[in-house]
């Protein structure tokens, strides 16, 4: 048992999925295979948007911006759970759980904020296109960037300040696999009302109002598509956008019904799923579906292998395949 402030805990012990051994060692190989597939898809598509001269767009520099938090997001909230599956030492000092619990929140908040300015940006280039070069320049593009790191990181920086002032009594179990802010408030036995209050405002904040801003952009974006008369333009029009609509979809819906669900709906054990998803699972199919989905990327992506010895063979090669296949 253990009595006193947060900050006087050196030492943290991560329940994860202990409580379900026969399902710990395929959450273990699922979040693996997840953080691998998301390393991988994030800095192909990250070089592809960097070398391609095609792709030194507005879009894709978000893209690349998302990829980039994707990678840190999932590696901070994945790779101390299997650290610990493999040491078989489900403990995190008071430093790396204080990190872990700031940057993965940090990370998240970037990120709605992030996904809320691509829609703003997919507004501008479908209602405005003969405007869209000098709306969206350079600078503009680079004060959006910076806007939605320092917008996530500091409302992070607010809560968890607030967090750590807190006293803890009973014990410094915290029932996740990663030192998640609401796993952690579980620890306090204080009252945490004014901590709840400070995070529903800033929760409020970073995912409806986020979400809110996107609805108004894809209205006035539906109603542009409706008015063009040609059904090449609306379908190239439409294909811009789903990518984009997908991944906002599968990270809010997930965030949503993580941070903001009723009080009475409190299972510990359904949270720890719902965060391998908006931690792992989302992160791994964001440069899948922004791949598939789009031309440019695919056409930029052949020009490189092309300019590749090795590209060539391989581009052949699943040419092959796919004829095999049609066959």
């Amino acid at each position: 048992m253990f009595q006193g402030n947060l900050t006087s805990v050196t030492v943290f012990f991560l329940l994860g999925f202990s409580h379900y051994p026969e399902v710990e060692v395929i959450v273990f190989v699922l979040c693996l295979l997840m953080y691998l597939i998301t390393l991988l898809g994030n800095i192909i598509l990250i070089s592809i948007t960097i070398l391609d001269s095609h792709l030194h767009k507005p879009m894709y520099f978000f893209l690349s911006n998302l990829s980039f938090l994707d990678i840190w997001y999932t590696s901070s909230a994945l790779t101390p759970m299997l650290t610990n599956f493999v040491t078989g030492e489900n403990t995190i000092s008071f430093v790396g759980c204080v990190a872990q619990m700031y940057f993965s929140l940090a990370m998240g908040a970037t990120e709605c904020v992030l996904l809320s300015l691509m829609a703003y940006d997919r507004y501008v280039a479908i209602c405005n296109p003969l405007r869209y070069a000098i709306i969206m320049n350079k600078k503009v593009c680079l004060q959006i960037a910076a806007g939605s790191w320092l917008t996530g990181y500091l409302t992070t920086l607010v809560e968890t300040v607030f967090v750590l002032q807190l006293s803890l009594c009973g014990h410094n179990t915290i029932n996740h696999f990663a030192c998640e802010i609401l796993a952690v408030l579980k620890l306090v036995c204080v009252d945490t009302s004014m901590v709840e209050l400070l995070m529903l405002v800033i929760t409020t904040l970073i995912l409806p109002m986020p979400v809110l801003l996107i609805c108004i952009s894809y209205a006035f974006i539906l109603s542009n598509i409706l008015r063009i008369s040609s059904v090449g333009g609306r379908s190239k029009a439409f294909s811009t956008c789903a990518a984009h609509l997908t991944v906002v979809v599968l990270f809010f819906g997930t965030a949503l019904s993580m941070y903001l669900k009723p009080s009475a709906v409190d299972s510990q054990e359904i949270d720890k799923f719902i965060a391998l998803v908006y931690g792992g699972l989302t992160p791994m199919l964001n440069p899948i579906i922004y791949s598939l989905r789009n031309k440019e990327v695919k056409a930029a992506m052949k020009r490189l292998l092309i300019r590749n010895p090795f590209g060539t063979v391989l581009i052949s090669v699943l040419n092959n395949i796919r004829e095999s296949t049609l066959i």
